[in-house]
């Protein structure tokens, strides 16, 4: 059974909420005593522009986030329905567009959409997420390039394999096979220099995750710094 679930690195103690596929897309409506399962697709939000202040998700007219969404937080994958539909993003707690743009939704889809690039141009990085069972003792690392004014970069793990390479702004990866049950750390490279490093990350046996770069060469502050984060996508059982 393929399960989804949402883990970062800052949050590592803790795996967070169960969301079952089955039961995210049997939840039904109730008119006049006849039962309607709108068609419906997943989402997973994060927010990777490095100098938006607090932000408030809705699709449409209907909020998604239950708190601020902060740079470099996510949201947990949650049920849109299918169709064309408005992506807005207001300053946390009011109606003050920082971005609106529009986004097609397949029924039973799964997607990872990303807020990218710096606050005087905001863009929306939508992946479709191809979500399949890592072989037995394997796991699945995909990766993206979410840095706006970084160059094309690499990802490798320390002392070992080069993953994937020359990935530039919005460039990204199919999920990646590795071994399963082990702790790495992984490393963003332009060349061989080390751009940002993912410390003692341990990837579980039947796993898919996401390794993202964000922040800032030109950083202003040492909150938009260069770095990687890493939230496991979904498991199988």
């Amino acid at each position: 059974m393929k399960n989804f679930k949402n883990i970062s690195k800052r949050s590592a103690a803790g795996l967070g909420a169960l969301c079952l596929l089955s039961l995210l897309f049997s939840s039904c409506l109730k008119d006049h005593n006849t039962y309607y399962n709108p068609p419906a697709a997943l989402v997973t939000f994060i927010q990777a522009s490095p100098d938006q202040p607090a932000l408030d998700l809705y699709f449409n007219s209907n909020r998604v986030n239950s708190y601020p969404v902060y740079y470099n937080t996510d949201i947990d994958y949650f049920r849109a329905y299918a169709g064309k539909r408005t992506i807005n993003l207001y300053n946390q707690g009011t109606l003050t567009t920082v971005f609106s743009d529009t986004a097609t939704l397949v029924q039973n889809a799964v997607y990872s959409m990303f807020l990218a690039n710096k606050v005087s141009n905001p863009e929306l990085v939508i992946l479709k997420d191809t979500l399949n069972k890592p072989a037995s003792g394997m796991a699945g690392v995909r990766f993206i390039n979410l840095s706006p004014d970084a160059p094309a970069v690499s990802l490798a793990i320390q002392g070992g394999s080069v993953l994937t390479t020359n990935k530039p702004y919005k460039g990204f990866s199919s999920f990646i096979p590795v071994a399963g049950n082990t702790t790495y750390t992984f490393q963003i490279l332009q060349g061989t220099t080390v751009l940002a490093t993912l410390s003692d990350v341990n990837l579980n046996n039947g796993f898919l995750y996401t390794i993202w770069f964000h922040g800032l060469v030109a950083s202003t502050n040492a909150n938009d710094k260069l770095a990687a984060d890493i939230v496991a996508n979904a498991y199988f059982n």
